[in-house]
Protein backbone atom coordinates (compact mmCIF):
# COMPACT_ATOMS: atom_id res chain seq x y z
CA UNK A 1 0.00 0.00 0.00
CA UNK A 2 1.32 3.43 -0.92
CA UNK A 3 0.74 7.00 0.20
CA UNK A 4 -1.27 9.41 -1.93
CA UNK A 5 0.16 12.22 -4.07
CA UNK A 6 -2.34 14.76 -2.76
CA UNK A 7 -5.32 14.71 -0.42
CA UNK A 8 -7.90 16.22 -2.78
CA UNK A 9 -7.83 16.68 -6.55
CA UNK A 10 -10.22 19.53 -7.44
CA UNK A 11 -9.17 19.79 -11.10
CA UNK A 12 -12.43 18.34 -12.45
CA UNK A 13 -14.91 19.78 -9.96
CA UNK A 14 -17.50 18.78 -8.93
CA UNK A 15 -16.05 15.32 -9.64
CA UNK A 16 -13.51 15.38 -6.84
CA UNK A 17 -10.89 12.68 -6.36
CA UNK A 18 -9.76 11.89 -2.83
CA UNK A 19 -6.18 10.76 -2.16
CA UNK A 20 -5.19 10.20 -5.82
CA UNK A 21 -1.96 8.32 -6.37
CA UNK A 22 -2.37 6.16 -3.28
CA UNK A 23 -3.18 2.47 -3.07
CA UNK A 24 -5.40 0.96 -0.40
CA UNK A 25 -7.63 -1.97 0.45
CA UNK A 26 -10.73 -1.36 2.54
CA UNK A 27 -10.86 -4.93 3.83
CA UNK A 28 -7.27 -4.67 5.04
CA UNK A 29 -8.03 -1.51 6.98
CA UNK A 30 -11.26 -2.97 8.39
CA UNK A 31 -9.76 -6.29 9.53
CA UNK A 32 -6.04 -6.99 9.00
CA UNK A 33 -4.90 -3.67 10.44
CA UNK A 34 -6.51 -4.44 13.80
CA UNK A 35 -5.07 -7.97 13.85
CA UNK A 36 -1.59 -7.48 12.40
CA UNK A 37 -0.68 -3.92 13.41
CA UNK A 38 -2.71 -3.20 16.54
CA UNK A 39 -2.79 -6.61 18.24
CA UNK A 40 -6.56 -6.67 18.60
CA UNK A 41 -7.27 -10.02 16.96
CA UNK A 42 -9.12 -11.26 20.05
CA UNK A 43 -11.48 -8.26 20.11
CA UNK A 44 -15.05 -9.01 19.02
CA UNK A 45 -15.66 -7.61 15.54
CA UNK A 46 -19.15 -8.87 14.74
CA UNK A 47 -22.11 -9.94 16.87
CA UNK A 48 -24.82 -11.85 14.99
CA UNK A 49 -28.13 -11.75 16.87
CA UNK A 50 -31.00 -13.61 15.21
CA UNK A 51 -34.24 -13.72 17.20
CA UNK A 52 -35.93 -15.51 14.28
CA UNK A 53 -33.58 -18.50 14.62
CA UNK A 54 -32.49 -18.11 18.24
CA UNK A 55 -28.82 -17.95 17.22
CA UNK A 56 -26.23 -15.56 18.65
CA UNK A 57 -22.66 -15.75 17.35
CA UNK A 58 -19.57 -13.68 18.04
CA UNK A 59 -16.66 -13.28 15.60
CA UNK A 60 -13.35 -11.84 16.75
CA UNK A 61 -11.34 -9.74 14.34
CA UNK A 62 -9.00 -12.68 13.78
CA UNK A 63 -11.88 -15.09 13.16
CA UNK A 64 -13.61 -12.69 10.80
CA UNK A 65 -10.37 -12.11 8.91
CA UNK A 66 -9.98 -15.88 8.43
CA UNK A 67 -13.57 -16.29 7.20
CA UNK A 68 -13.26 -13.34 4.83
CA UNK A 69 -9.89 -14.53 3.50
CA UNK A 70 -11.37 -17.92 2.65
CA UNK A 71 -14.41 -16.37 1.00
CA UNK A 72 -12.09 -14.13 -1.00
CA UNK A 73 -10.22 -17.24 -2.09
CA UNK A 74 -13.49 -18.89 -3.10
CA UNK A 75 -14.51 -15.87 -5.18
CA UNK A 76 -11.09 -15.85 -6.80
CA UNK A 77 -11.50 -19.55 -7.61
CA UNK A 78 -14.75 -18.65 -9.38
CA UNK A 79 -12.84 -16.22 -11.59
CA UNK A 80 -13.53 -12.93 -9.81
CA UNK A 81 -10.73 -10.41 -10.30
CA UNK A 82 -10.03 -6.78 -9.51
CA UNK A 83 -12.74 -4.56 -10.97
CA UNK A 84 -15.28 -7.35 -11.49
CA UNK A 85 -18.71 -6.91 -9.94
CA UNK A 86 -20.14 -9.28 -7.36
CA UNK A 87 -23.87 -8.98 -6.71
CA UNK A 88 -24.94 -10.02 -3.20
CA UNK A 89 -28.57 -11.04 -2.56
CA UNK A 90 -28.53 -12.19 1.04
CA UNK A 91 -30.39 -11.99 4.36
CA UNK A 92 -29.07 -10.44 7.57
CA UNK A 93 -26.51 -13.12 8.36
CA UNK A 94 -22.73 -12.99 8.96
CA UNK A 95 -22.02 -14.45 5.54
CA UNK A 96 -23.42 -11.28 3.97
CA UNK A 97 -20.81 -9.17 5.74
CA UNK A 98 -18.18 -11.77 4.89
CA UNK A 99 -19.08 -11.68 1.19
CA UNK A 100 -18.93 -7.87 1.11
CA UNK A 101 -15.52 -7.75 2.76
CA UNK A 102 -14.26 -10.64 0.61
CA UNK A 103 -15.20 -8.75 -2.54
CA UNK A 104 -13.34 -5.70 -1.28
CA UNK A 105 -10.37 -7.88 -0.36
CA UNK A 106 -9.76 -8.99 -3.94
CA UNK A 107 -10.47 -5.57 -5.43
CA UNK A 108 -13.89 -6.49 -6.77
CA UNK A 109 -16.88 -4.14 -6.62
CA UNK A 110 -19.84 -5.47 -4.66
CA UNK A 111 -23.46 -4.54 -5.24
CA UNK A 112 -25.79 -5.61 -2.45
CA UNK A 113 -29.47 -5.97 -3.31
CA UNK A 114 -31.98 -6.03 -0.47
CA UNK A 115 -32.86 -9.65 0.25
CA UNK A 116 -36.30 -10.62 -0.97
CA UNK A 117 -36.57 -7.98 -3.70
CA UNK A 118 -38.84 -9.24 -6.48
CA UNK A 119 -37.36 -10.84 -9.58
CA UNK A 120 -37.94 -7.90 -11.99
CA UNK A 121 -36.19 -5.45 -9.63
CA UNK A 122 -33.31 -7.88 -9.17
CA UNK A 123 -33.06 -8.45 -12.94
CA UNK A 124 -32.77 -4.69 -13.54
CA UNK A 125 -29.81 -4.50 -11.18
CA UNK A 126 -28.18 -7.60 -12.70
CA UNK A 127 -28.37 -6.04 -16.16
CA UNK A 128 -26.86 -2.76 -14.97
CA UNK A 129 -24.08 -4.08 -12.70
CA UNK A 130 -23.25 -7.08 -14.92
CA UNK A 131 -21.83 -9.21 -12.09
CA UNK A 132 -19.44 -12.03 -12.84
CA UNK A 133 -20.70 -13.87 -9.74
CA UNK A 134 -23.86 -13.60 -7.65
CA UNK A 135 -23.78 -14.56 -3.97
CA UNK A 136 -27.21 -15.45 -2.61
CA UNK A 137 -28.89 -17.10 0.33
CA UNK A 138 -31.42 -19.87 -0.06
CA UNK A 139 -33.92 -17.87 1.98
CA UNK A 140 -34.60 -15.08 4.41
CA UNK A 141 -36.67 -15.35 7.56
CA UNK A 142 -39.45 -12.89 8.33
CA UNK A 143 -41.71 -12.99 11.42
CA UNK A 144 -43.86 -16.05 10.94
CA UNK A 145 -42.72 -16.95 7.43
CA UNK A 146 -39.79 -17.96 5.27
CA UNK A 147 -39.03 -16.05 2.08
CA UNK A 148 -37.36 -18.27 -0.50
CA UNK A 149 -34.69 -16.24 -2.31
CA UNK A 150 -33.46 -18.84 -4.78
CA UNK A 151 -36.63 -19.01 -6.95
CA UNK A 152 -36.57 -15.21 -7.12
CA UNK A 153 -32.91 -15.29 -8.15
CA UNK A 154 -33.52 -17.94 -10.82
CA UNK A 155 -36.43 -15.93 -12.24
CA UNK A 156 -34.35 -12.73 -12.24
CA UNK A 157 -31.50 -14.40 -14.13
CA UNK A 158 -34.01 -15.75 -16.66
CA UNK A 159 -35.38 -12.22 -17.17
CA UNK A 160 -32.00 -10.47 -17.30
CA UNK A 161 -30.01 -10.08 -20.47
CA UNK A 162 -26.75 -10.46 -18.56
CA UNK A 163 -26.04 -13.93 -17.19
CA UNK A 164 -23.59 -14.39 -14.30
CA UNK A 165 -20.93 -17.03 -14.78
CA UNK A 166 -21.48 -18.56 -11.34
CA UNK A 167 -23.78 -18.25 -8.33
CA UNK A 168 -22.51 -18.96 -4.82
CA UNK A 169 -25.44 -20.18 -2.73
CA UNK A 170 -25.61 -20.20 1.07
CA UNK A 171 -27.92 -23.07 2.05
CA UNK A 172 -29.73 -22.20 5.27
CA UNK A 173 -31.15 -24.91 7.53
CA UNK A 174 -34.63 -23.44 7.25
CA UNK A 175 -34.78 -23.82 3.46
CA UNK A 176 -32.59 -25.79 1.07
CA UNK A 177 -32.54 -24.56 -2.53
CA UNK A 178 -32.14 -26.55 -5.73
CA UNK A 179 -28.85 -25.76 -7.45
CA UNK A 180 -28.52 -25.22 -11.19
CA UNK A 181 -25.97 -27.60 -12.70
CA UNK A 182 -22.71 -25.97 -13.85
CA UNK A 183 -23.77 -22.57 -12.52
CA UNK A 184 -24.57 -22.78 -8.82
CA UNK A 185 -21.95 -23.60 -6.19
CA UNK A 186 -22.68 -24.48 -2.56
CA UNK A 187 -21.17 -21.91 -0.18
CA UNK A 188 -19.82 -24.51 2.26
CA UNK A 189 -18.21 -26.54 -0.53
CA UNK A 190 -16.56 -23.46 -2.03
CA UNK A 191 -15.19 -22.29 1.32
CA UNK A 192 -13.94 -25.78 2.21
CA UNK A 193 -11.82 -26.00 -0.95
CA UNK A 194 -10.55 -22.39 -0.93
CA UNK A 195 -7.19 -21.04 0.18
CA UNK A 196 -6.91 -17.76 2.12
CA UNK A 197 -6.52 -14.72 -0.12
CA UNK A 198 -4.54 -11.63 0.83
CA UNK A 199 -5.77 -8.11 0.21
CA UNK A 200 -5.21 -6.71 -3.29
CA UNK A 201 -3.96 -3.10 -3.42
CA UNK A 202 -6.22 -0.89 -5.52
CA UNK A 203 -6.13 2.81 -6.34
CA UNK A 204 -7.53 5.11 -3.68
CA UNK A 205 -10.07 6.34 -6.21
CA UNK A 206 -11.16 2.87 -7.36
CA UNK A 207 -14.75 1.90 -6.51
CA UNK A 208 -15.63 -0.16 -3.44
CA UNK A 209 -19.29 -0.75 -4.17
CA UNK A 210 -22.34 0.12 -6.26
CA UNK A 211 -25.62 0.60 -4.39
CA UNK A 212 -28.83 1.22 -6.28
CA UNK A 213 -31.53 3.74 -5.47
CA UNK A 214 -35.01 2.35 -4.87
CA UNK A 215 -36.26 3.13 -8.37
CA UNK A 216 -39.55 4.58 -7.14
CA UNK A 217 -39.19 7.57 -9.49
CA UNK A 218 -37.77 5.69 -12.47
CA UNK A 219 -34.93 3.34 -13.32
CA UNK A 220 -32.73 2.57 -10.27
CA UNK A 221 -29.52 4.58 -10.29
CA UNK A 222 -26.25 2.98 -9.26
CA UNK A 223 -24.40 5.08 -6.68
CA UNK A 224 -20.65 4.38 -6.75
CA UNK A 225 -18.52 4.88 -3.64
CA UNK A 226 -14.76 5.15 -3.88
CA UNK A 227 -12.33 3.48 -1.51
CA UNK A 228 -10.03 5.88 0.38
CA UNK A 229 -12.38 8.84 0.71
CA UNK A 230 -15.15 6.51 1.85
CA UNK A 231 -12.97 5.02 4.59
CA UNK A 232 -11.80 8.37 5.92
CA UNK A 233 -15.31 9.83 5.96
CA UNK A 234 -16.82 6.86 7.81
CA UNK A 235 -14.06 6.65 10.39
CA UNK A 236 -14.40 10.38 11.04
CA UNK A 237 -18.14 10.04 11.67
CA UNK A 238 -17.65 7.16 14.09
CA UNK A 239 -15.56 9.47 16.27
CA UNK A 240 -17.12 12.88 15.75
CA UNK A 241 -20.77 12.10 14.97
CA UNK A 242 -21.43 8.93 16.98
CA UNK A 243 -18.75 9.30 19.68
CA UNK A 244 -17.94 5.59 19.41
CA UNK A 245 -14.38 4.41 19.90
CA UNK A 246 -12.40 1.21 19.39
CA UNK A 247 -13.65 -1.70 21.47
CA UNK A 248 -17.14 -0.27 21.97
CA UNK A 249 -20.28 -1.97 20.68
CA UNK A 250 -22.15 -0.25 17.86
CA UNK A 251 -25.56 -1.23 16.52
CA UNK A 252 -27.26 0.28 13.49
CA UNK A 253 -30.84 -1.00 13.30
CA UNK A 254 -30.77 -1.15 9.52
CA UNK A 255 -30.34 -3.76 6.81
CA UNK A 256 -27.08 -4.32 4.96
CA UNK A 257 -29.06 -3.86 1.73
CA UNK A 258 -29.36 -0.13 2.45
CA UNK A 259 -26.66 2.52 2.62
CA UNK A 260 -26.93 2.80 6.41
CA UNK A 261 -26.17 -0.91 6.64
CA UNK A 262 -23.16 -0.57 4.36
CA UNK A 263 -21.84 2.39 6.31
CA UNK A 264 -22.75 1.55 9.91
CA UNK A 265 -23.17 -2.22 10.15
CA UNK A 266 -20.14 -3.12 8.05
CA UNK A 267 -17.54 -0.53 7.19
CA UNK A 268 -17.73 2.29 9.73
CA UNK A 269 -17.65 0.19 12.92
CA UNK A 270 -14.99 -2.19 11.61
CA UNK A 271 -12.74 0.60 10.38
CA UNK A 272 -13.03 2.11 13.86
CA UNK A 273 -12.24 -1.19 15.61
CA UNK A 274 -15.70 -1.49 17.16
CA UNK A 275 -17.88 -4.54 17.77
CA UNK A 276 -20.73 -4.26 15.26
CA UNK A 277 -24.14 -5.90 15.67
CA UNK A 278 -25.95 -7.52 12.74
CA UNK A 279 -29.53 -8.14 13.87
CA UNK A 280 -31.77 -10.53 11.95
CA UNK A 281 -34.97 -9.15 13.44
CA UNK A 282 -37.59 -6.45 13.04
CA UNK A 283 -38.78 -3.51 15.15
CA UNK A 284 -41.90 -5.52 16.03
CA UNK A 285 -42.80 -9.19 15.96
CA UNK A 286 -39.39 -10.65 16.88
CA UNK A 287 -40.89 -11.23 19.37
CA UNK A 288 -42.24 -7.78 20.36
CA UNK A 289 -41.57 -4.05 20.18
CA UNK A 290 -39.38 -4.20 23.29
CA UNK A 291 -36.71 -6.33 21.62
CA UNK A 292 -34.70 -3.33 20.39
CA UNK A 293 -34.44 -1.86 23.88
CA UNK A 294 -33.56 -5.16 25.53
Amino acid sequence: YTKWDQVLDRSNAPFYRWFPGGTVNTCYDALDRHVDQNGHGSRVALIYDSPVTGIIRHFTYLELKREVSLCAGALSDLGVQKGDRVLIYMPMVPETVIAMLASARIGAVHSVVFGGFAAPELATRIDDAKPKVIVAGSCGIEPGRIVEYKPLLDAAIDQAGHKPEKCLILQREECSADLVLNRDIDWDDAIASANPHEGVPIASTDPLYILYTSGTTGVPKGIVRDSAGHMVALKWTMTHTYDTGPGEVYWAASDVGWVVGHSYIVYGPLLQGCSSVIYEGKPVGTPDAGAFWR
